[in-house]
């Protein structure tokens, strides 16, 4: 995203400037796009790993449920001084708020966590990675902003990267794979997240921490019918306390703090980049898997990391601005 001039400062960066109080002064990473994108894919890849641990455990739908109303207790306290100066704004964009909280925040956390019990990690990793077509593909259809030549090198390169790591540097493994309904309910949801992505520009501009906490509420709010009737079904949370340890995890750094960073990084760079960065979640998944439950490190996975990491440096190349911005319709 290209900031406005000396004159007229553009709304991201006003955004941006009101943001810098809550980093603190001299917090450089805040408008270091890609630090905060790589850091928020970490966080996402151990909800990942966790995600996966607790499938049997902890119901889809009341891990969504409790990670998010976590999430949003959490953040709350952080958010209220600039959520009652932008209530105003974010009532008046009432619509645009329940799409980016149905989209972003319920549906596509919800059957990601049902994708979780009924599919391989091996599936959810090589999936993963179409999330970036996918906010690619969605940008074109609803604002025709064409990808350009790296865009689209990078996403082939960094796909190839995961496709390694995913198949274990095998090409029979990858042709061998299926698809399941764990397989379906993650491209579902990718491709419900992928609206999420692209209409993120058309946010209210409020404080990032206002825009994050109403969300999360408003998510949580829209989990909690499903969650009422998973728990009348008999569904209940067991695993003591290293079930709510991983709740609490996904409370605090997959939401609140991966989300702020995400957010952050599309206003920087915009949806189709920013997205890019998804490549990263198998890569950290498949270290984590290394670290926490014992997997070798096999040449495989240097050759993935390596294309992945080539991939995102291609795709990172900013090009010269070909298109107006798009206007805002409020």
């Amino acid at each position: 995203m290209k900031f406005g001039g000396a004159r007229s400062p553009s709304p991201s960066t006003r955004l941006a400037t009101r943001a810098r109080p809550f980093c603190g002064r001299g917090f450089a990473i805040w408008d270091s796009a890609w630090t905060l994108l790589v850091l928020a894919n970490l966080f996402w890849a151990g909800n990942i790993v966790l995600g996966r641990a607790v499938a049997g455990v902890v119901p889809p739908v009341a891990l969504a449920y409790w990670r998010w109303t976590g999430a949003f207790i959490v953040a709350v306290g952080f958010a209220w001084p600039h959520l009652k100066k932008d209530l105003p704004t974010l009532r008046r964009h009432w619509r645009m708020m329940l799409l980016l909280s149905a989209t972003g925040i319920a549906t596509y956390n919800t059957l990601s966590y049902l994708s979780l019990g009924s599919t391989t990690a091996l599936n959810v990793l090589l999936l993963q990675s179409a999330g970036p077509l996918i906010i690619i593909l969605w940008s074109f259809a609803l604002f025709r902003e064409r990808p350009t030549p790296w865009q689209a090198a990078g996403v082939a390169v960094s796909l190839l990267g995961v496709a390694t790591i995913a198949a274990h540097g095998s090409l029979q493994t990858l042709l061998a794979l299926r698809l399941n309904r764990g397989d379906m309910w993650i491209l579902i949801a990718l491709f419900i997240y992928g609206i999420y992505a692209a209409m993120f520009r058309r946010r209210p501009q409020t404080h990032p921490m206002s825009f994050l906490v109403a969300t999360m509420g408003i998510g949580s709010m829209m989990i909690l019918p499903f969650y009422l009737w998973e728990y009348a079904a008999g569904a209940r949370i067991h695993g003591g306390a290293p079930a709510w340890l991983a709740m609490a995890y996904m409370a605090v750094f997959p939401s609140f703090i991966a989300y702020l960073f995400f957010n952050r990084g599309i206003e920087l760079v915009g949806a189709g980049r920013a997205g890019q960065s998804w490549h990263l979640m198998p890569l950290f998944g498949s270290i984590l898997a290394v670290l926490f439950l014992g997997e070798a490190f096999r040449p495989y996975h240097a050759a993935g990391i390596a294309l992945i990491g080539a991939g995102i440096v291609l795709a990172s190349v900013k090009p010269a601005p070909l298109t107006q911005a798009v206007p805002d319709p409020n």
